[in-house]
Parts: structure tokens; C-alpha cells; sequence
């Protein structure tokens, strides 16, 4: 790939934790020039106290003619964030558009926990995969004739994910003075954030003994069940790709259609996730949605935790987009959705009224979810993690390369140029 020394990078705001000062470490090894802009104390504390962090700390409207400045000193040539859709990234990516730079935006893997999701653009609702059908993704993948890599044995730890965000809003809390004027992209305030981060750290053994109960009596219970997945109220992808800004709504939602379509005997289990932290409350919710649609007995509520236990014998699944759905077509499971998501294809996602899905849902086809599936892996999906040491060291492996390379993920599968990535190993 020769020098890189013509590539200036500008880091906007990362996943909780050290993994963007290391990314940046790295990318200046291969020769380019990386600055930081620091938006709180938090983003500083995870970058190298040195000339290459720039604090902004002027009001959000001076955040657009300030990133501009910024691009023409510094000669800036791509810039890097996580998440496209908060505000002083959504302003990044249109400027960096309008002026042809190259934005990397990374994201929670389409297919986590093993994989993180690294695009160009924008991701989500807003990635490339919204326009693409699985005609033109079994085309590609025809060519490449490569073997499709299997997840590792383990890697990512959510006590580091939960740590790490607990740790950021802390410094943010307590070490904010030189930001005054920083507004976080979320509703709750940074003291309510942290709170929130903090309980569900020390709450996490109580949490782990409340789903075991609950997850056994709906295994033991003996009857047929259908998942609901939840997200985070204030999830990105909730928020902005789809119609719904609460819980409550599509709870709502699916307990009128479970109760209109679903068989007697068939329950329903609403699974939150796994770093769902109380700001919602859920079980209240979900008591008077039973009570109002006259399920009661047959709504069931399981705080977090890992999802394969319930979907391997899961009747189907709806969610609004979460990337857990991820999970049930791989196994098969029939899937409806309600918001724009990346793998909202018509080959293996219902078209079904919700009434009828919920008395006899229309199967995926597995074949073209395979396909896709692959697609993904050749491209967009790199294997690793934000959070813990192994998943960064095997994540950094192979994103500094693609981060380099002149092509996008797409292009670059489209050239035969997929990374070897059949051998996944996690160190420590």
C-alpha cells in the first residue's frame, strides 16, 4: 500500500474505551496524520494527552463553521466516527461528503458479538446494504469463491462494554469544566447516564439470577412462544429509522396483534437488551399492555442477557431493527420487522399483516439469508470488538488495511480483494 503520508485523518467521537487511540496509534505507524476532536472529558480521557487532541468546546451552532476551518488547516482527507446519526456527526458526514472526503464510520457489528461493522458513508439505514438487493450480493459472492468464516469461541465482554461506559459518563460528570457547552446527542442528562451505567455494573448478579428464573419457566413451561426483541429507547437505529421513539408503542404494537392472531395457547416474550439499563419501565409497561389486550398470563419479560437460549425454540420473532434479528434468520425462524434495517430483504423477512404472522408466520428462505449473510462477511463485517483487548487486537488486524485502501468494502469484495478471515483466534 506504499506511504500514506497524504492521508490526514480527523477522529470524531468513538465507542467507549481506548479503541480509536489505538486505531489512530496505528494509522500514524503506516504514515498518516490523525488529530482527535474532543467534544467532553470523556473523549479525552481515552486519547493521548498531546498535540494531535483538539478540544471543541464552543456552542453546538459554531460546530459546523469550526469543522470546516478544521478541514482546510489541517488538510483533512477522511473523517473517522462511530454512530452517523447523532448531530455533530450527521453535520460531519455532509460536510465530508459535499467536500469528497472519505467518512469511516464504524459501528456495532450487523452480525455481533463477533464482528464490528466498519462502512463508508454511513451504516444502518443510511449503509450502501439499503440499496443493494440479494440478487446483486449472490453475484458478488459467485465470484469470490472464498469460505465463509465461523464466529471465534469467544471474545467482547459486556462488564468491559458497561465499564467503559460507566468510566466515560463519570469523567464527563466530574471533569467537564473545560466543556461547558457540551450537550450530549441522548435525552437523559450525563449525571442520569452515568447513574444508569453505574447501577447496572454493581446490579449485574442480581439481573444474571432474575432472567435465569425467567428464562427457565418460559423453557419449562411447556408451551409455544414468540419473541419480541427490544432495544434501547434511545437507540439510534430505533430512533432514526424507524416510526417509534418508545417502548411503549410497539409493545403496544405487537401485544394487539399477539392477541388478534396468536393461538390460545401461545405466549409472548418481550426480551430486552442486554444493555438495557431501567431508564424504561419495562415490566410496568408490559403488565398493563397484557392487561389492556387481555393476555395476561401469556406476556413474559426477560432482562437481557444472551438470546440463543430462547431462540432455539422460538416459534418467530419481531422487532422493530434490531440486529439480533440477525440471529433468527440465521436459524431459520420467521422474522417480521417494523423499521429500515439492513437485512429487511423480501426474500427472508414477512411481508405479513402482524395478525396473520402471529397465526402461522411465513418461513425465511434460509438459502438467500445464507448468501447474504456471506455477503456481509466478505465485506462490512470485520471480526473483533470495541471493548475487550483481544477483540481490538484482532479487530485493528485487518480494519487499518481497509481503512487505507482506496475502495470501499463493497468495491473492494467487487475487485477480489477479500482479507482472509476463515481463522478466527482470540488472544487473552
Amino acid at each position: 500500500m506504499g506511504n500514506h503520508d497524504t492521508r490526514h485523518f480527523l477522529f470524531l467521537q468513538g465507542p467507549h474505551g481506548p479503541f480509536f487511540r489505538q486505531l489512530g496509534r496505528m494509522l500514524t505507524a503506516a504514515g498518516a496524520k490523525v488529530w482527535r476532536v474532543g467534544f467532553n472529558a470523556g473523549d479525552r480521557a481515552f486519547w493521548a494527552k498531546d498535540q494531535s487532541f483538539i478540544a471543541f468546546a464552543g456552542a453546538p451552532e459554531s460546530w459546523e463553521t469550526t469543522l470546516a476551518a478544521l478541514i482546510s488547516k489541517k488538510g483533512i482527507t477522511d473523517i473517522v466516527l462511530y454512530g452517523d446519526t447523532r448531530p455533530i456527526h450527521a453535520t460531519a458526514v455532509a460536510l465530508g461528503r459535499a467536500r469528497g472526503l472519505t467518512v469511516h464510520v464504524f459501528e456495532e457489528g450487523y452480525l455481533r458479538p463477533y464482528w464490528v461493522t466498519y462502512e463508508r458513508g454511513g451504516s444502518n439505514g443510511n449503509s450502501r446494504l439499503m440499496e443493494m438487493d440479494v440478487a446483486e450480493m449472490q453475484s458478488a459472492i459467485a465470484q469470490s469463491g472464498s469460505d465463509v468464516p465461523q464466529p471465534p469461541a469467544k471474545w467482547g465482554d459486556m462488564r468491559q462494554h458497561i465499564f467503559y461506559g460507566a468510566l466515560y459518563h463519570w469523567f464527563v460528570l466530574f471533569r467537564n469544566r473545560a466543556f461547558r457547552n457540551f450537550k450530549p446527542h441522548r435525552e437523559l442528562s450525563v449525571q442520569t447516564e452515568a447513574t444508569l451505567y453505574t447501577r447496572r455494573l454493581i446490579q449485574m448478579p442480581l439481573l444474571a439470577l432474575d432472567r435465569a428464573i425467567a428464562t427457565a419457566r418460559i423453557r419449562f413451561g411447556g408451551f409455544p412462544f414468540h419473541l419480541a426483541l427490544l432495544q434501547l429507547e434511545h437507540d439510534s437505529s430505533l430512533r432514526d429509522h424507524s416510526t417509534f421513539s418508545r417502548h411503549e408503542d410497539f409493545i403496544d404494537l405487537i401485544a394487539e396483534g399477539f392477541a388478534k392472531g396468536a393461538p390460545g395457547h401461545h405466549h409472548l416474550v418481550f426480551k430486552a437488551h442486554p444493555l438495557e439499563n431501567g431508564r424504561s419501565p419495562l415490566r410496568r409497561i408490559l403488565r398493563n399492555a397484557a392487561r389492556k389486550h387481555g393476555v395476561e398470563g401469556r406476556l413474559h419479560y426477560v432482562a437481557g442477557g444472551k438470546l440463543a437460549h430462547l431462540l432455539n425454540e422460538a416459534r418467530s420473532a419481531v422487532t422493530v431493527n434490531s440486529t439480533a434479528a440477525q440471529q433468527v434468520l440465521w436459524r431459520g425462524i420467521p422474522l417480521k420487522v417494523f423499521g429500515r434495517a439492513v437485512y429487511a430483504k423480501p426474500e427472508f423477512v414477512s411481508t405479513q399483516a402482524l395478525h396473520a404472522f402471529f397465526a402461522r408466520p411465513d418461513r425465511p428462505n434460509s438459502s438467500a439469508y445464507h448468501d447474504y449473510r456471506r455477503y456481509l462477511l466478505e465485506t462490512s463485517q470485520v471480526p473483533g470488538g470495541f471493548y475487550s483487548a483481544g477483540g481490538r487486537r484482532q479487530l485493528l488486524r485487518q480494519v487499518v488495511d481497509m481503512m487505507l485502501d482506496e475502495a470501499d468494502p463493497y468495491e473492494a469484495q467487487r475487485a477480489g480483494r477479500v482479507p482472509p478471515r476463515q481463522n478466527l483466534k482470540v488472544a487473552g
